[in-house]
C-alpha cells in the first residue's frame, strides 16, 4: 500500500502541548511527509525547527489573514534568509479570511500581495488560505501572482471558481470538509478536479473527517480522507495516493520523492 503525504498540518498548535512529539513521531513514520505551514513568525520558525528535526516534515513560512497585523516590516526580510533552508519548501499559509476578520481586510490585502511578491522572488510556491472571501482573493491572484505556483488548502469555493484556478495552473487541496455530511458542493468539486491537480491534508488538529467531525485531528487521519475522496472520485485509495503524491514533488520542486 502506498504511503500517502500530508499536505498541510500544524504542529505548533498548542492542542498538541500534551502529546506533540508522540504525535509528530506517529506521523512520521506511517505517512509518506507532512508539510507544516507557518501563521506567523514563531509559527514559522517552529515549522523550520521541526523540518530540521524529522526527516519527512518539511515548513512554510507566512502569516495567515488571522495574524497579518502582526506582522512587522522586517518579517519577510527574514523569511527570506529562511527560505534557504532546504527544507523550506514554500510560502504560506497566506490569503484572507472576511469570515472572523481577525486583522483588518485592507491589512490581510496587503500582507497576501507582500508574500506573494515573496514567493515571486524566491520562486517558491504559496499556500493559500481563503474563507469567505472569493472575489478579492480571485483578483489579487489573477493580479499579482502571475507566474507563481500554488494550491488552494482545504478548498472552499464554487465549482466556477475551481475551473478558473485550474486554468491558472494551481491545485486544490481537500481535508475533513470533504467528508462532511452537507459538503454536496464541495463533493462536486472533488469529482470534477484532475487527477495531477489534486492534494489531500488533514489541516490538522482543525477539521476532523467524519466520523471524528469535533474532535482533535492528526495528520494520519489524512487515510480517512482519502479513502472518502477516492470513493466519492470513483478511484482506488492506491491509485489516487500515487497521484497525489507525484503532485507534491510537481509542485513543491524542493520535495524529492
Amino acid at each position: 500500500m502506498t504511503r500517502i503525504f500530508d499536505s498541510h498540518a500544524h504542529f505548533d498548535n498548542d492542542w498538541y502541548d500534551e502529546d506533540r512529539e508522540l504525535i509528530m513521531q506517529d506521523a512520521t513514520q506511517e505517512l509518506l511527509g507532512i508539510i507544516n505551514p507557518g501563521t506567523d513568525l514563531e509559527t514559522s520558525r517552529l515549522a523550520k525547527e521541526y523540518a530540521t528535526q524529522y526527516h519527512n516534515i518539511y515548513a512554510g513560512l507566512g502569516f495567515h489573514p488571522h495574524d497579518a497585523k502582526k506582522m512587522q516590516s522586517t518579517d519577510l526580510q527574514t523569511f527570506a534568509e529562511w527560505a534557504e533552508h532546504p527544507k523550506v519548501v514554500a510560502i504560506g499559509e497566506i490569503g484572507l479570511d472576511y469570515y472572523y476578520d481577525h486583522s483588518p481586510r485592507e491589512v490581510q490585502r496587503r500582507v497576501f500581495i507582500e508574500h506573494i511578491d515573496l514567493a515571486k522572488q524566491l520562486h517558491l510556491p504559496i499556500i493559500v488560505h481563503d474563507r469567505d472571501a472569493h472575489g478579492d482573493i480571485m483578483e489579487i491572484i489573477k493580479t499579482e501572482a502571475k507566474g507563481v505556483p500554488g494550491v488552494f488548502h482545504c478548498y472552499s469555493g464554487s465549482l466556477e471558481m475551481a475551473k478558473e484556478l485550474l486554468k491558472m495552473g494551481y491545485y486544490l487541496s481537500f481535508g475533513g470538509s470533504a467528508t462532511f455530511k452537507n459538503a454536496h458542493k464541495l463533493r462536486e468539486v472533488v469529482r470534477f478536479v484532475p487527477l495531477e491537480r489534486i492534494l489531500l491534508e488533514t489541516d490538522s488538529p482543525y477539521l476532523a473527517p467524519e466520523p471524528y467531525r469535533g474532535k482533535r485531528n492528526i495528520p494520519n487521519m489524512v487515510q480517512v480522507v482519502l479513502a472518502r475522496v477516492a470513493q466519492e472520485r470513483g478511484e482506488s485509495t492506491e491509485t489516487l495516493a500515487q497521484a497525489t503524491n507525484k503532485n507534491i514533488s510537481d509542485l513543491f520542486a524542493k520535495i524529492k520523492l
